[in-house]
């Protein structure tokens, strides 16, 4: 166990391995999964190659994904989540990892989170994206951080439409859905086949799916 963050009353907390780093999180927050760590270290590669400038995180919950990102590299991070609890315990990851200089953690809705003007070369997005109909079968998870509505993909519009508005030219985002499938219908509904936005790349993994999207 670890030390609460201030404010978290009897509330146990919890912490586990994040790739390189130990994650504390309770049962208002998304228990981090092991293989998104997957997320982090492709986020971290192409934060080898895009233009300078900060990392935004989207739904960032607990900050794992964000923060495994960006620990290995210079780059400072922004992390984005509509959660008080969760964003408290992301600036408490932060500060646990000694990356607490580096990140700005913001309590907002998508839609209001950021300044007209702002541009990040590289974004990371882990919006819900469990079937309306199938929360369900997840009963140890908070339903507003699994939720995404009746086809999965509520949130990850969302995200898509930040991701449109915020990221630089020659950047790229990695964008968390649950199925390849769910990848194939945001690229057409979405128009990512035409224009200067782009998904790149999908990639599939048993719990999970990762797609890359580029800006030219």
């Amino acid at each position: 166990m670890t030390a609460r963050p201030p404010g978290y009353g009897s509330r146990v907390t919890e912490e586990t391995t994040f790739g390189s780093l130990t994650i504390a999180y309770d049962d208002r927050v998304l228990r981090p999964r092991e293989w998104t760590t997957a997320q982090s270290d492709w986020a971290a590669e192409l934060a080898a190659t895009v233009p300078p400038g900060p990392i935004l995180e989207l739904c960032a919950g607990a900050g794992q994904i964000g923060l495994l990102a960006v620990a290995g590299t210079d780059r400072r991070l922004v992390c984005v989540d509509a959660s008080d609890v969760a964003c408290d315990f992301a600036r408490a990851n932060a500060s646990a990892a000694g990356l607490a200089q580096r990140v700005e953690v913001r309590q907002a809705r998508l839609e209001n989170a950021l300044a007209s003007d702002e541009a990040y070369p590289l974004v990371i997005a882990d919006p819900p994206w469990v079937l309306r109909t199938e929360t369900g079968q997840f009963p140890e998870d908070p339903l507003l951080a699994i939720d995404g509505g009746d086809d999965g993909l509520d949130v990850a519009r969302a995200c898509l439409r930040v991701i449109r508005q915020h990221l630089a030219p020659g950047g790229s985002a990695v964008l968390q859905l649950g199925t390849t499938e769910q990848a194939t219908r945001l690229e057409h509904d979405e128009g990512l086949d035409t224009g200067d936005l782009r998904l790149v790349e999908a990639r599939r993994f048993p719990r999970g799916a990762l797609v890359r999207i580029d800006r030219a």
